[in-house]
């Protein structure tokens, strides 16, 4: 008998409490088992493996969404996030992408959107499972291997140039994250002046067409960068 799958788990953390009611009480009617705090700090104590997901307010009292999710990060905690904020300028949502967010979303917002986006960031974080074993990436039907400096769809062999190569594995070692063409620029390119965004979409192109029909590996999020996936649109 096939084991049941066990329910996904979120943490909710805004400091508004009737956010925080409404939210964990909708989540609960779609069977999540939901966990709330009312602060980054509250957060930081509280979240564990068992999360699948945060939903996380910006702009709070004491550490702000934005450096509470900078911190996961860095301290290399890959658990999808998703932006809850009253802020919707585009500099806001560029800097919520930038330390790690896999999505952003605006209030006031409907209890269905909030629905639908939970339920995609679940499935694409599923479905992008990195698997990283002696300096070999594997994703989907990808494998990149560091040491050999070397990539295949398969078991064929991409003809890539090395700066080919290294916007590959920026791309595919974290998934769902966008990374803006000034962020590529800093990571590729650091010791050479002068190199434009325009150079790295010339790249991209390039790379896209090697990776024949897995081109859709790489996606634009038009307005903030690039991103890695394996979901055909």
């Amino acid at each position: 008998m096939k084991a049941k799958e066990s329910k996904k788990k979120i943490l909710i953390v805004d400091d508004e409490s009737d956010i925080c009611e409404i939210l964990s009480f909708n989540l609960a009617n779609e069977n999540y088992r939901v966990d709330t705090a009312s602060s980054a700090e509250e957060a930081l104590e509280k979240l564990s493996d068992e999360h699948d997901l945060i939903l996380l307010d910006v702009m709070m009292s004491g550490m702000s969404g934005f450096r509470f999710a900078e911190k996961l990060r860095k301290e290399g905690n890959d658990i999808p996030i998703i932006f809850l904020t009253a802020k919707d300028a585009e500099n806001d949502m560029l800097t919520g992408f930038s330390v790690g967010a896999d999505d952003y979303i605006s209030k006031p917002f409907s209890l269905k959107e909030i629905s639908a986006r939970v339920k995609a960031v679940l499935k694409r974080a599923q479905e992008e499972v990195v698997d990283i074993k002696e300096n070999v990436l594997v994703i989907d039907e990808l494998t990149i291997d560091t040491l050999a400096k070397e990539a295949k769809i398969g078991e064929t062999i991409l003809p890539l140039t090395k700066t080919e190569f290294e916007i590959l594995f920026l791309l595919a070692s974290g998934p769902s994250r966008v990374y803006s063409r000034r962020q590529m620029i800093n990571a590729i390119w650091q010791d050479t002046p002068y190199i434009t965004e325009r150079t790295v979409d010339v790249h991209i192109t390039r790379l896209r067409k090697k990776l024949g029909n897995k081109a859709y590996y790489i996606s634009n999020r038009a307005g903030f960068g690039y991103k890695f996936n394996t979901l055909e649109s």
